[in-house]
């Protein structure tokens, strides 16, 4: 059933965009330009069975997921991750997130109309949006709407998180356990946000 219902909505649409003249044909297929030639060619496919291909994906639903979550809130790819771009190719940097620690980046280089397909490919159809904040969290109001948020709650601010033993109960500090070593945590530092952080990151686990 899928398979016939596909047949008829492609051949449809493939005749209703010839009949539009939104289909160029060139070189040897410059004669289907002809309606009646155009047509001609179709009808044998009107018989034949379509098959309509699906197969699991290599790494799992979860991979799929992984992957589609990269862009549900943003573009395809950036333009700082561009390097270079010419008529032949396009050479830019991508994460290859298979890597679980240490330096992802790679450089891939496509030819240009590769690279415009790819890109294609993550643009949305007509009447699709790419899912964003909403309630208070939407851009246009998220700033008022947040101050207005901590008005209502009696809440300054400007006021600094306090921290210390004084303001830990038991039950937080049992908390701030080491999930690799079992040890007791113990916080080196405190900034704001925005504030660039004095102490220097761990390094990278399995780093040399």
């Amino acid at each position: 059933m899928l398979s016939r219902l596909f047949r008829r909505l492609f051949l449809e649409g493939m005749a209703k965009l010839h009949k539009e003249g939104n289909l160029a044909f060139f070189g040897s297929l410059s004669k289907l330009a002809d309606p009646d030639a155009f047509a001609s060619h179709l009808a044998p496919l009107r018989k034949t069975n379509w098959v309509v291909y699906a197969k699991h994906p290599f790494g799992g639903p979860q991979a799929v997921l992984a992957y589609l979550s990269r862009y549900t809130h943003r573009i395809a790819i950036s333009n700082h991750r561009l390097m270079c771009a010419d008529a032949d190719a396009v050479a830019f940097k991508w994460n290859d997130y298979r890597i679980k620690s240490g330096d992802r980046m790679k450089v891939m280089r496509l030819h240009t109309s590769e690279f415009i397909r790819r890109f294609l490919i993550h643009v949305l159809p007509s009447g699709f949006h790419r899912i964003r904040h909403t309630g208070f969290l939407a851009n246009s109001i998220r700033r008022n709407r947040i101050e207005m948020i901590r008005r209502l709650l009696d809440v300054d601010p400007d006021a600094d998180l306090k921290t210390g033993d004084d303001q830990c109960t038991d039950t937080d500090k049992q908390d701030q356990v080491c999930p690799k070593c079992g040890g007791v945590m113990i916080a080196v530092e405190t900034f704001k946000r925005g504030q660039t952080p004095k102490s220097r990151a761990p390094p990278w686990e399995g780093a040399a």
